[in-house]
């Protein structure tokens, strides 16, 4: 049997992390995520069981929330991704889909996304040449999808920065993207 040393999705042992100016680009990759999609005629109960795992409401439009444990953006009418520390929640997907029962379809999702954490001064200046988001109007918990590169990306936005979640099997794309955009501000 192979014995594999797991890789970021940059391809390193260890996450990469950038400084352009003032701000820090750092890749995330100690995070799990599942996506929970409420199921035909189930709504109520999927947003009141989500909330219960949660332990807060579900995000409404173009929120995200952060309870105790884990952290929840809205994607779509009724469809939220669910994120947690990955080493505290390695099974999340089957953890909340025993919470949700059958109210709601529950995929990992994981390995098929990256994190980039990016914060300092002048995000807005760098966010515009990447994509149709104006950073400056979105408050801290809000959660958009954008198109960064051709990448259909999350855009999340925290009191201390931004997170953007990714295709993984486009890593290298969007680090490269955000990097140049930094690099034509600073």
């Amino acid at each position: 049997m192979h014995d594999l040393p797991p890789l970021t999705a940059l391809g390193g042992t260890t996450p990469l992390q950038d400084s352009i100016g003032p701000v820090t680009f750092t890749e995330s990759p100690d995070w799990a995520l599942a996506s929970v999609a409420a199921r035909l005629g189930q709504e109520e109960g999927c947003r009141t069981a989500l909330a219960a795992a949660l332990g807060g409401a579900a995000p409404a439009i173009a929120a995200h929330v952060q309870g105790p444990d884990l952290g929840a953006f809205w994607t779509g009418p009724d469809i939220w991704m669910v994120e947690a520390p990955y080493h505290s929640h390695e099974t999340l997907a089957l953890t909340l889909k025993a919470q949700l029962g059958d109210c709601a379809s529950v995929t990992e999702q994981s390995d098929a996304w990256v994190r980039f954490d990016i914060s300092g001064e002048g995000l807005e200046q760098v966010f515009a040449r990447l994509c149709n988001l104006d950073l400056a109007r979105m408050a801290a918990g809000t959660a958009r999808r954008s198109v960064i590169e051709h990448l259909g990306c999350y855009v999340i936005r925290r009191a201390d920065g931004v997170h953007v979640y990714g295709p993984r099997s486009s890593a290298r794309s969007l680090h490269h993207a955000l990097i140049s955009a930094a690099r034509a501000v600073f």
